[in-house]
């Protein structure tokens, strides 16, 4: 897979992001309008700068500089996610995504959903967790830990065939809604755990290592 990290405005992990950085894991890097301070604070330079700069206050210097007017139909995250479409990359780690407004966080997700039933492995980076979007058929083996809190959301008015294994409670083929709350709150046991569903979206919040 073909990785691409994108840096949004909100609360950042920028030791994650280091470490993911530093270890050569991420082939391009979009700063998404005022992410292009974060990147900045950690003297490291994108390979591209996406927004309408608003938020930011300035144009950045970058190697590449996709402007959009401040009055538009799609947000900043969007345009990016599209510009890493474009340039075919298939795995997206997103950074600085997961707080501050909620409205621009629940846009986010459903924008996560989106890319995810368009065949990309989307993952989104918060402060002691991560979110990964799962489009079914398939199946996430989660990170080897002794303990820690799991959800698992419907993203769909329906998802069928949810498994859950190796966690304090399993689900067995089961449906999912977006109108309820089953699915939130599991745990991690020391086993292996993994997450599996047959159709549709889910949102799987896991601690990070």
């Amino acid at each position: 897979m073909a990785t691409c990290a994108l840096v949004g405005a909100s609360d950042f992990n920028a030791e994650d992001f280091k470490a993911r950085y530093d270890a050569g894991l991420f082939e391009f890097v979009i700063a998404v309008d005022a992410g292009f301070a974060h990147l900045e604070a950690l003297g490291i330079a994108p390979d591209m700068a996406v927004g309408d700069f608003d938020s930011l206050g300035y144009v950045p210097k970058c190697r590449r500089v996709s402007r959009h007017p401040v009055k538009k139909d799609k947000s900043d995250m969007e345009l990016a996610l599209e510009k890493a479409v474009a340039w075919d990359y298939d795995e997206l780690i997103i950074y600085g995504a997961l707080g501050g407004r909620l409205d621009h966080t629940i846009a986010n997700l459903q924008l996560f959903a989106t890319f995810s039933e368009r065949e990309l492995y989307v993952t989104a980076v918060g402060d002691t967790f991560a979110l990964r979007l799962l489009t079914g058929p398939d199946v996430l083996e989660l990170p080897d830990l002794d303990a820690g809190t799991v959800s698992v959301l419907a993203a769909n008015d329906r998802v069928r065939g949810v498994i859950e294994r190796g966690l304090e409670y399993s689900l067995n083929d089961e449906d999912l809604t977006n109108r309820t709350s089953r699915g939130l709150s599991n745990e991690l046991t020391g086993e292996p755990a993994r997450i599996a569903v047959e159709e549709g979206t889910l949102y799987v919040f896991y601690p990070l290592p």
